[in-house]
């Protein structure tokens, strides 16, 4: 018989990878630092909602982050099909990066209005971020949009 993968060890993975401490997993996914040291060590096995997060976080479906786990098979069958992988900051951060491919080539007024847009989006996201890493990202692309728009003008 092959060995599965804890799973506990996939969303300590994750975590790792987003640099995050435990206290801050458990924020993101709305359950108590405990339960996210108990996730890790096995000794609980995570919900349906609680792998949906995880899953998102890692950029990856599901049933592709259980597989090969210890994951019970009755649960997995109702995990969801897909999640959310990208929360809407990381969304306008990307296209705000591909939009200022295009406003190179835009005509002044044209790159100029549409740079005003996105400050004005991005500090309205930035208003409502909760998160130290949405607030840091969006704080970056605000620079990157007023230094294009310095450039402008």
């Amino acid at each position: 018989m092959v060995e599965r993968e804890r799973l506990g060890r996939r969303v300590a993975d994750v975590r790792a990878k987003l640099g995050w401490t435990q206290q801050q997993l458990a924020e993101r996914l709305g359950i108590s630092r405990v339960a996210v040291s108990h996730l890790e060590a096995g000794t609980t096995v995570a919900g349906e909602r609680t792998v949906a997060l995880v899953a998102g976080l890692a950029k990856v479906d599901p049933h592709v982050f259980v597989a090969g786990s210890d994951y019970p098979d009755a649960k997995a069958d109702r995990l969801p099909l897909t999640t959310a992988r990208y929360t809407e900051a990381e969304l306008q951060v990307r296209l705000l990066e591909s939009e200022l491919r295009w406003i190179e080539l835009a005509s002044g007024s044209t790159a100029v209005g549409a740079l005003r847009g996105w400050l004005l989006r991005l500090e309205a996201l930035a208003a409502e971020a909760v998160d130290p890493h949405e607030r840091a990202l969006l704080a970056e692309a605000r620079a990157l949009a007023r230094a294009a728009l310095d450039a402008r003008s």
